[in-house]
């Protein structure tokens, strides 16, 4: 019978049925950190638990890590405290731990797939919303509040509600200028803030079997951002050629034979969706948020909306997210100006992003009056960046170039905005005080759209900066 990754994978680790209509899944791979991580090995402790799968588990820490110094301790004493706290707990627990200083360091969802921890047919799951991105891979992965942090350091399990299934083919070949933000913007944007929920999302069709790798983990990675609990892609040869050689990837014999269970966990052609949605690809243009979540987006040419032109229902979504962001609705997307750019986080913080965002400030300047910042993702981001010369292209054009962290995607540490400013953001959220000021004001767009921000002070089309091609 023909079948979906998402239920050959939910049947392979399904363990029972539970009284409640979930289901008890097995957790292949659980990532933890310093956040969501601590009140969890609590509860373990105060049980008397042990955790029975150590080597299942992989910690490291990203949300709370300065970019500028890691000389301890912190200036953050809760920073310090969290930090502190994992290093004991992985320690306690024979738990592996990516500490400071280590190569492996970095964002949880930056580390796991260039590890190669991430793989084909897994169900992963880590305290963090933006588990999703490790779909990308063909696998399960699901963001987790503490309680079940608990509940997978002590049995390896999981509870979850069954899911139903949206195929969602994104048709054409993106436009130069054009990349994987900018699609996620767009399918949220159509399907709404909750369009998911209840759902998970499979990811297909011509632009997305072109896409990269690290475009794919953009592309899942904002799925929670939609409502969706998870987003993937079906595994193929782009998937199994980013895997191989990787550290923790199957060698010699074992390769080839996880290469072909790989390819069976892929949905089966003539298999059944819940929904399916259609996306013209080869029409879009450049994203940005205009508002205070990731579906308030319009394109580069396209214009702020005003509240009464939208449906009745949507109109005091729409007048609360223009009086916070400033905007009177009705103008130009394009010439909004900004206080700081940031290109990082779990969604654009990898080596192709940085390579995009170099190329169109490369020989250029950023505008007067800009603090632009450029974050890698992880250790081994930064230094492959540094031996490509990134650093010095950055640098040269006005970036400060940090250490890898999440940085100022969600300000839990000393990157923040400060009062009003305005950020020109390649992170995954738009919301209320979610870079560090609770007046701050976020708009979401691509690193390319984010370097050219940078240049020119105001919100531009990338387009125009890089000319023909991409």
């Amino acid at each position: 019978m023909a079948a979906t990754l998402l239920s050959k994978v939910w049947d392979l680790h399904s363990v029972r049925k539970l009284p409640t209509g979930q289901t008890q899944l097995f957790v292949g791979l659980h990532l933890v950190h310093e956040v969501t991580s601590p009140q969890a090995f609590e509860m373990l402790r105060a049980r008397g638990w042990k955790v029975p799968f150590p080597s299942r588990t992989v910690a490291t820490v990203d949300h709370i890590i300065p970019t500028l110094s890691l000389a301890r301790p912190f200036a953050d004493a809760q920073a310090e405290e969290m930090l502190t706290s994992l290093q004991r707990n992985c320690r306690d627990f024979g738990v592996p731990l990516y500490d400071l200083g280590s190569l492996e360091q970095g964002i949880v969802h930056v580390i796991g797939p260039e590890m190669g921890l991430t793989q084909p047919g897994m169900t992963i799951a880590c305290g963090d919303s933006h588990t999703s991105t490790h779909g990308a891979f063909g696998a399960l992965a699901f963001g987790i509040g503490t309680s079940q942090v608990r509940d997978v350091l002590a049995s390896q399990c999981l509870a979850m509600d069954p899911m139903k299934l949206r195929r969602i083919d994104v048709t054409g070949r993106l436009a130069p200028g054009v990349y994987a933000k900018d699609v996620i913007l767009a399918i949220i944007r159509t399907l709404g803030v909750k369009g998911g929920v209840g759902y998970a999302y499979e990811y297909g069709g011509e632009a997305v079997e072109h896409m990269s790798m690290d475009e794919r983990m953009t592309l899942c990675n904002m799925s929670i951002e939609g409502g969706a609990r998870a987003g993937y892609v079906n595994p193929d040869a782009v998937t199994f050629a980013y895997l191989k050689g990787r550290p923790a990837a199957p060698k010699g014999d074992a390769w080839e034979r996880a290469v072909a269970w790989w390819s069976l966990m892929a949905s089966d052609p003539d298999a059944a969706y819940d929904d399916r949605v259609t996306l013209d690809g080869a029409a879009l243009e450049p994203h940005v948020t205009w508002g205070i979540n990731p579906a308030q987006s319009a394109s580069v040419t396209g214009r702020v909306p005003k509240a009464a032109d939208a449906a009745p229902e949507a109109r005091v979504q729409i007048a609360e997210a223009l009086e916070y962001m400033g905007f009177a609705g009705g103008e130009a997307i394009a010439g909004t100006k900004i206080d700081v750019a940031f290109i990082g986080s779990c969604t654009n913080g990898r080596l192709s992003d940085l390579r995009e965002a170099a190329r169109v400030v490369k020989g250029r300047r950023v505008a007067k009056g800009v603090k632009a910042l450029a974050v890698p993702g992880s250790n081994a981001v930064r230094l492959a960046a540094e031996n490509e010369g990134l650093d010095a292209v950055f640098r040269e054009a006005g970036f400060e170039w940090r250490g890898a962290g999440c940085s100022m995607c969600l300000a839990m540490n000393p990157d923040r905005l400060e009062g009003r400013e305005v950020c020109a953001s390649s992170s995954n959220r738009n919301f209320k005080g979610r870079q560090g000021s609770p007046t701050g004001r976020t708009l979401l767009m691509s690193p390319a759209m984010v370097a050219a921000a940078a240049l020119a002070g105001e919100v531009t089309d990338v387009r125009q900066v890089l000319g023909d091609g991409r």
